[in-house]
């Protein structure tokens, strides 16, 4: 397996590890309406960066790599907001909503300089 074929497998264990996580997370909240409204959005961003990556992993041509790899930045970014607002809104504040947090945060900035990167 070439170096490029495995760190995508890589990253999209990554990425379904940090859904999977979340979804643990979630089941933990409590059942107040601002933390099922918040979570339902988390639950919606946080998955939707793991279905577009392996979207962009398939995707036919590098403007299509590039459009939904856009996808997943932005996705990502309103995840480590909805993280971001459960920490300071003091709906969680748990270590694993703050290591939920770094992890969004590196995830991030991996694929913002992934898409930096991307040349047509």
């Amino acid at each position: 397996m070439n170096d490029s074929i495995r760190y995508k497998e890589e990253m999209k264990a990554r990425l379904k590890k940090f859904v999977l996580d979340q979804i643990k997370f979630c089941q933990d909240l409590p059942k107040t309406q601002e933390a099922i409204i918040i979570k339902n959005q988390l639950l919606r961003s946080g998955s939707s960066v793991y279905a577009n990556y392996r979207a962009a992993c398939r995707a036919r041509s590098k403007a299509e790599f590039f459009s939904k790899l856009s996808i997943v930045v932005e996705e990502a970014d309103e995840t480590e907001m909805w993280l971001d607002l459960i920490i300071d809104s003091k709906i969680s504040d748990t270590p694993e909503v703050t290591r939920l947090h770094q992890e969004s945060l590196e995830i991030l900035k991996i694929m913002a300089s992934a898409r930096k990167n991307t040349k047509f």
